[in-house]
């Protein structure tokens, strides 16, 4: 039997804000709200339409109420949902889920940060510490030693090796010199990758994520809302999500992620199976997420990433393209990636990704994750029902 949410919903519009390091006049509204009005107009909506809004902005707690106002928007369903890294993926799950409930017409998701900016403003105030007193003795650099930690098993585990991890690195900075909006795109190498600084082992400074501004967008509406405003629409086939604990000392195992729930629930309700994915983007902090997401969501067996991703297979011209924006470890990552996933997603299933489009494409599966490993959020979307 069809999921009833099953293609029940569609991205009408994505759009960025100004990405990189946008200076110290701007602050995470202002990209917020440029992605937004970026937004809107590629899916033809004006902003009195909205009624539905999802937002996550790091360091607010009451952020939809922020960007509610600063918008000028009262809608009359919001969810702030946060979840670290993965929460808008959630919030097109929740959206598709608000939609179909008749709870909104126009759903808004939008995310704004000028992290790599606010490391340089005087005066700045640090986060308040997380940290549980049976971790805090370890003295944990989070969010790097976590990763590190996972990674570390993986390689113990599974003989997965330093040259593997690099790979992934590579990967993406050669999708990131197909991207012109890219923050990274110098040619790279795994010996760079391996000869960089240390940060926590096995990691260098090149397996971690970039330190970015930036702001995005998406907008969603009922399929059987749809009208023709000039772009395509995007359907949500299937959505998924799950956590398995916010300490790293928590996660039940180092090398098993809860990417395994969230994929079989999204892959359920979209009637598919990984083999029929086109293009996978992937949230990769580290350069061991994706491999471990790769085995999680059914692309290869558990313990068997690392060599899967050998030989360029998730680069430009591989087998199975990830990451082809860049990912967060060479095109942005301001502090939040998985938006930007999504809005890559869309724009491979439009064929509006320029060099780096994938011929052809017509299903993507956009992944997110949150915290350490914590949390884990999937979504199939198609340019077809």
């Amino acid at each position: 039997m069809t999921h009833a949410l099953r293609g029940s919903a569609v991205i009408r519009g994505v759009a960025e804000s100004e990405l990189g390091e946008v200076g110290p006049h701007r602050f995470p509204l202002d990209l917020l709200g440029e992605a937004v009005a970026g937004a809107l107009a590629d899916a033809g909506i004006a902003k009195s339409e909205v009624d539905g809004l999802f937002t996550a902005v790091g360091g607010r707690m009451m952020s939809n109420l922020d960007v509610g106002e600063y918008l000028g928007i009262a809608p009359s369903f919001t969810d702030g949902t946060m979840i670290g890294g993965s929460s808008f993926v959630s919030h097109v799950h929740h959206a598709a889920l608000a939609l179909q409930a008749g709870a909104c017409k126009v759903a808004l998701i939008a995310y704004g940060s000028t992290q790599r900016t606010d490391q340089r403003r005087p005066g700045r105030l640090p986060y308040p510490p997380e940290l549980p007193s049976y971790e805090a003795a370890a003295r944990p650099v989070h969010p790097v030693t976590g990763y590190a930690l996972a990674a570390a098993r993986h390689m113990h585990e599974f003989g997965t090796t330093r040259e593997q991890l690099a790979e992934v690195a590579v990967a993406a900075r050669r999708w990131a010199q197909l991207n012109p909006k890219a923050f990274k795109r110098d040619p790279l190498t795994v010996e760079d990758v391996l000869s960089a600084r240390v940060v926590a082992t096995p990691f260098t400074t090149l397996d971690c994520c970039l330190v970015t501004d930036g702001g995005g967008a998406i907008v969603m509406t009922r399929a059987d809302a749809y009208t023709d405003r000039g772009t395509a629409p995007v359907y949500v086939l299937g959505a998924g999500e799950a956590h398995s604990h916010r300490s790293i000392s928590q996660m039940p195992d180092l090398t098993t992620t809860s990417a395994r729930e969230s994929g079989r629930r999204a892959f359920e309700m979209a009637g598919l199976r990984p083999a029929d994915i086109d293009v996978l983007e992937l949230y990769d902090a580290f350069t061991i997420n994706p491999i471990l997401f790769l085995e999680d969501l059914g692309f290869c067996a558990k313990g068997e990433g690392g060599a899967f991703v050998e030989g360029g297979r998730i680069a430009p011209g591989g087998a199975l393209p990830v990451n082809t924006n860049g990912g967060g470890l060479s095109f942005c990552h301001p502090g939040m990636y998985g938006i930007f996933a999504l809005i890559e997603a869309v724009r491979q299933l439009r064929g509006d990704a320029g060099e780096r489009q994938v011929a052809g494409a017509t299903t993507a599966l956009a992944h997110g994750n949150g915290g350490q490993l914590s949390s884990q959020v999937t979504a199939i979307l198609s340019s077809e029902l």
